[in-house]
């Protein structure tokens, strides 16, 4: 399977977007785990239509005028991680919740930790926000970009715990 990408410069750092097809594949950061998110064979596209919507529309957050995203997201890993990764979707903007509170809402109270590897892994960063997810003390825990990086967003977002 053959992936597009491109390269943008955010707030946050330089992000790889990467494509799939129509699909979204992947948000992966600068200096992002090699083994973090396994993707096929990679090539520059800088003119594919589904990165150039993607990055207008990470603009449009950044700016403060996007808090919802609209594109088709192409998630790839385990029944598991799936559905971590849809229940992170559900997350409203400038909100946070646990790894509890996703373990319990997808059915499986105690797999908090599985849960937390399952966020590690998400591929598609921001769009699907595992940034939104913290520890149960209010804590802020490990995230792929870097925990400036989740406080930035949290920030950004007005983040707060219900």
């Amino acid at each position: 399977m053959s992936y597009a990408y491109k390269m943008v410069d955010t707030p946050a750092g330089k992000l790889k977007l990467v494509a799939n097809g129509s699909k979204l594949a992947a948000i992966l950061w600068e200096n992002d785990r090699p083994d973090r998110v396994r993707l096929g064979t990679m090539r520059e596209e800088r003119n594919h239509p589904v990165l150039i919507e993607t990055e207008r529309q990470l603009n449009e957050y950044f700016a403060g005028k996007r808090a919802h995203f609209e594109l088709d997201l192409g998630f790839a890993g385990t029944e598991f991680q799936r559905k971590v990764w849809q229940a992170l979707l559900t997350i409203p903007y400038g909100e946070t919740r646990s790894y509890s509170d996703i373990a319990a809402q997808i059915g499986s109270a105690k797999a908090q930790r599985a849960v937390g590897a399952a966020n590690g892994r998400n591929p598609i960063s921001i769009i699907a926000p595992c940034h939104r997810v913290i520890g149960t003390s209010g804590d802020l825990t490990g995230f792929a970009g870097g925990l400036s990086v989740k406080k930035l967003l949290l920030a950004l977002e007005g983040g707060r715990r219900p």
